[in-house]
């Protein structure tokens, strides 16, 4: 009887270290943008130098839609515990729904994105129809 509490002791010790390195580690978790700082910091490690002038968050925070000085416009979505962002070079597929608004970049393995803008998805939804159309040749 004792060596299986001696056992089930360990297990409980060894699953709490690991617990603990985790936490550590930031390991997991929720993460979300919660700001436009925030979003700025995240958009020029995707693009290095991209410097937002106009921002939209998600509410819920799993993602951002920013646009430079320039007229590009960067997507950010979350992947994992980390941000992933693509610049948006061409007219996507996009649809509105009200205050989702529903992005499929030109990456293909990036995914589509849903992001709830708000009343800020009919603006960005036309500036979106504004860029170049696709090449469907």
């Amino acid at each position: 009887m004792q060596p299986m509490l001696f056992q089930l002791g360990a297990s409980l010790i060894a699953i709490l270290a690991l617990a603990w390195l985790a936490n550590k580690l930031g390991l997991g978790g929720d993460h979300r943008i919660r700001s436009a700082d925030e979003a700025r910091f995240l958009a020029d490690e995707a693009v290095s130098g991209f410097d937002a002038v106009e921002i939209a968050l998600d509410r819920a925070g799993y993602g951002a839609l920013l646009r430079d000085a320039n007229g590009r416009i960067l997507i950010l979505r979350r992947h994992g515990t980390h941000f992933a962002g693509r610049l948006i070079t061409r007219r996507p597929q996009a649809q509105l729904d009200q205050s989702l608004l529903t992005i499929e970049a030109e990456d293909r393995p990036f995914g589509a994105v849903t992001l709830d803008l708000g009343r800020d998805a009919q603006i960005w939804a036309a500036s979106l129809r504004r860029l170049e159309a696709r090449d469907h040749a």
